[in-house]
Parts: C-alpha cells; structure tokens; sequence
C-alpha cells in the first residue's frame, strides 16, 4: 500500500493505493528544485539583469506616478518578497516617487485587509497606497478601444494615468491562457466587467488553441498581449515557484521577452508525458486555489488529459469559502453537462455571464468523465453540480471502483495546477 499525501486547504489528506493497481504519480520535476541561491536573491539578480529593458531603477527617474501591479488573495505570488525589493529598486531611481499598488482581482472579490497584510506584510500595508481594482465599478475605467478579437478594452485608469507602469506576478501552465503570469496582470487582472467576460466568452474559451501550455494562435493570450502593451506596460516580475510555494526562478524586464524567458523554464520543468489511468486522482495544489470550487478546473482540466475515454476524475478541493462565484454557482446547477453547453453556445461574446467559462470547461469534462469531488461542500449541492460527494480521498477511490471496477488503474497527480501534461 502506497501513502500519498494530496495537498488540501492549509494541509494535506492522504490517499492509500495498493501498489499493483498504481499507475502513476505525476509530478512536476519543479516539485523537487530548491531556491538556490536564496528567494530574495533570485528575485535581486532578476532585477539587476533585466532582459530587454534597462533597470527598474533607470526607468524610475522623472516618473512621479508609478502604478504596480500585483495579484490578489487567491494567487501565491510571494508579495512579501517581491515588493519591497522592487520598492527599494524604484526609489533608489527616484525617492521621491508616488507608487500606488494596484490588486488585480480580475471578476474575483476585493482583497481584504487581513489579506493584504498575509500577502504584503504590515509595512507595506502601513506605509504604501494600496488600491484593489473592483470589476464592477464603471467608474474605475478609461475605455481603450477594442482588442484583435472585437473584444471591448476598459482598463482600470490608473494605469493609462500613471507615467510607469509594472507589473509582477508567477509563471504556471494555465489551462485556458497557455500560461499565468506576464500579460495576465492587465487582462484580466485590471479590467473591467465586460471586457474579462468577451475574454473569457464561450467562443474564446472553445478555440482549439486555448489549452494548457499553448500560446502560439491563442485568441485569449493574443488579446492580453494587445491589451498589456496598448497601457504600456513598461517592466515584469514574474517568478516560479515550487510545491512549497517558494521562488525558484525569477525573471523581470520586458512584457514579452522576460515572460517568454520564464515560460521557457517552467514549461522545461513542469512538462511532461500524460500516462492514461481508469481513475485519475488530482487536486489543486491546496490553498490558495483551492478555497472554491470556481478554481479547481484548472487542475481537472490536467486530470482530464491523463484520463483517456471515460475514466473517472476524483477532485480533492478543499471549497473553504464555498462555491466562489454567483453565476458559477447559478449556471453549474442549472442541468445536465450537456444542456450547460447549449445554454452557454448560445451566448453571444459581448454578452457573456460572469464565471461562464467555468461552467463551460466542467460541461466539456463532465460530458465525458463521472468526478468524485472530495470538498467542504453539503453533498447535495455538489450532487446539483454532476458530481459525487465524498468526504476523504479513500472514499473517493471506492466510488471510482465501483464505477471501473476493483482492478482499475490509478494515476495521481498531486498539485494539479503545477503539471503540464502533453506530450514531449
């Protein structure tokens, strides 16, 4: 019997597997690398060697107003290192700039204190300005135009009135976007309502070409790169970041090139071979993304890639704060897999519901695969979103059986988010 510890909430919940009947444990090899030479240093020599632009420090002087933007509560970028390194990076240019930091929240709620004090630390929260983008504030937007797409572009003003524009964030593979991080703070991080939902439109979220790990044609990444340069993005942060959630990688400089430079790594580590099961067990690397059930696609979409025709997809997300979204809720109970996708094809891009996409890419993985959802959730309310309840991760696994039979084969993927499964 094999003991594997599955990544839940603030801990882990272990999951037993007869040995014989183990396919696989996918892991990414990112699992195993250590910060070498320290975190803060990583994020120090990125700085210092930015890759297509001159230093933070140089673009810093002259400019009055700088606008940096980070990510909010249900992301694990290490702000408590990366900020005050690039703080002190900019006033050493210019001690006399007015930085204003920016949360993107993308369509998710606004951070709290107490959140900001977890992610920045009190120093920052007691001594910078500190604004959260809220989506649904019309106020809050220049309208830019429209995207390649048609798509329309409001973006948060602050950062078309700012004189320098930065933005840090983490680098995963991303099961819609190809990869997190880079042009990802700006759209959707800082936009508003209706332009995250064109983005984000069933016809978007359908190209063949917004998968995990693709970015080459990809409708989604292609306007988020429009989008980011229009507001004119100026300098990156971006860093990878191992089971640990500690920085493993840094990259900083330009949108494109520093961005390009850390996907390169993380694809080279996180990459690799999908190995099909009868029962594929996965979860989505604990908290934060794990706090609702509007974020766990990201890694049953990985499950799915590693479940061939029909297998059986169990889920282990803790749910802590509930479902995570109204209209997710709303449109993930409305019927069956299959009368969800009609309801949501039928939507038209620049009238697309909030949280949509969600619904949307469960539809397409239901329609195939029964899930087992290992959740804080009341087990009606996860019956209502066609999926079965379990309460541990070995309930789960005697449901599956039931459902492939005592012989089946099992692969685990413990964190999910963290795996690129496609061939090399």
């Amino acid at each position: 019997m094999k003991t594997i510890a599955l990544p839940y909430g603030h801990a882990s919940l272990d999951l037993h597997v007869e040995e014989e009947h183990l396919e696989a444990v996918v892991e990414t090899r990112m699992g195993e690398l250590e910060p070498d030479p320290s975190e803060e240093e990583l994020v120090r020599q990125a700085l210092a060697n930015p890759i297509g632009t001159p230093r933070l420090r140089d673009l810093a002087r002259g400019k009055d107003h700088i606008v940096l933007v980070t990510s909010d509560h249900t992301r694990a970028v290490p702000s408590r290192i990366t900020l005050p390194l690039e703080l002190e990076e900019i006033r050493s240019g210019n001690p006399d700039a007015q930085v204003t930091i920016l949360i993107a929240t993308g369509l998710h709620r606004v951070t709290t204190e107490e959140e900001q004090r977890r992610m920045f630390g009190d120093a920052i929260v007691d001594n910078e300005r500190i604004v959260c983008n809220d989506a649904f504030d019309p106020t809050q937007f220049a309208d830019m135009g429209t995207l390649p797409s048609g798509a329309s572009f409001k973006v948060n003003r602050l950062a078309t009135e700012c004189d320098l524009l930065i933005c840090e964030g983490f680098i995963e593979p991303h099961f819609f976007a190809g990869f997190s991080g880079g042009r990802k703070s700006i759209l959707p991080g800082i936009c508003a309502e209706e332009t995250v939902k064109e983005n984000h439109s069933y016809q978007a979220i359908a190209s063949p070409h917004a998968l995990t790990g693709v970015l080459e044609h990809n409708p989604i990444h292609e306007d988020m790169v429009v989008a980011a340069r229009r507001v004119g993005v100026a300098f990156i942060l971006n860093v990878a970041l191992n089971a640990k959630k500690q920085v493993i990688g840094a990259w900083a400089g330009d949108l494109e090139e520093a961005h390009a430079a850390g996907v390169s790594y993380v694809r080279q580590w996180s990459q690799c071979p999908p190995v099909t099961g009868d029962i594929v067990v996965t979860t989505n690397g604990g908290y934060p993304l794990d706090q609702n059930l509007y974020q766990s696609p990201k890694a049953v979409a990985t499950a799915e890639a590693c479940a061939g025709e029909d297998g059986v997809i169990i889920m282990c997300c803790s749910c802590l704060e509930g479902m995570g979204g109204s209209h997710f809720e709303q449109l993930i109970q409305m019927g069956t897999p299959e009368e969800i996708d009609v309801y949501l094809s039928k939507i038209p891009s620049k009238q697309t519901i909030p949280e949509q996409w969600c619904p949307q890419i469960y539809a397409r993985i239901l329609h195939k695969h029964r899930m087992v959802l290992v959740s804080q959730l009341d087990a009606e309310t996860v019956r209502r979103c066609n999926m079965i309840p379990a309460a541990t991760p070995d309930e789960a696994l005697a449901i599956a059986r039931q459902i492939k039979g005592e012989d089946a084969r099992v692969v685990v993927i413990p964190d999910g988010v963290s795996v690129l499964a496609v061939a090399q």
